[in-house]
């Protein structure tokens, strides 16, 4: 079985009860929002890689204003010709704040549309997982860096 390790980093953006996600749409064209940032590149710091992710996916520039936590996911699922995977996802997520930059859309990148959510209309969206686990360290900031 083929193992894949990806590591990412994402941000909470939050400012007048809204927090700042991102659309995000799977191969079978299924939207979910989910945290604005994404994949680290090869020999990417993760600190600039939630940076240039942020700006990518809603056209903000953010300020990081902490490290909230990390998030490790582990999953085997079915590739092409009946191969099998084990992903290894490992999930920075940052406190950043908006310094700059328009609100606009992501073109031709994994995400579509972003958008500011009031915090108590979250629980409401289709959304990928990432958002409560994001919002949970945001609120709760354990003390090792991991929503239990």
């Amino acid at each position: 079985m083929r193992q894949k390790l990806r590591v990412a980093a994402y941000a909470i953006c939050v400012r007048d009860d809204q927090v700042l996600l991102a659309r995000w749409i799977d191969g079978a064209g299924n939207p979910e929002w989910t945290l604005p940032g994404g994949g680290m590149e090869h020999g990417e710091d993760p600190y600039d890689t939630v940076l240039r992710e942020v700006e990518e996916e809603t056209g903000y520039d953010i300020e990081v204003t902490g490290l909230l936590g990390v998030d490790s996911r582990r999953h085997t699922y079915a590739r092409r010709f009946g191969r099998r995977v084990d992903h290894h996802g490992v999930r920075l997520v940052y406190e950043g704040r908006v310094t700059g930059g328009e609100l606009r859309h992501e073109i031709g990148g994994s995400t579509d549309m972003a958008a500011w959510h009031d915090l108590d209309a979250v629980s409401a969206l289709h959304r990928v997982s990432l958002v409560d686990i994001g919002l949970r360290l945001w609120r709760e900031r354990p003390a090792a860096g991991r929503a239990v």
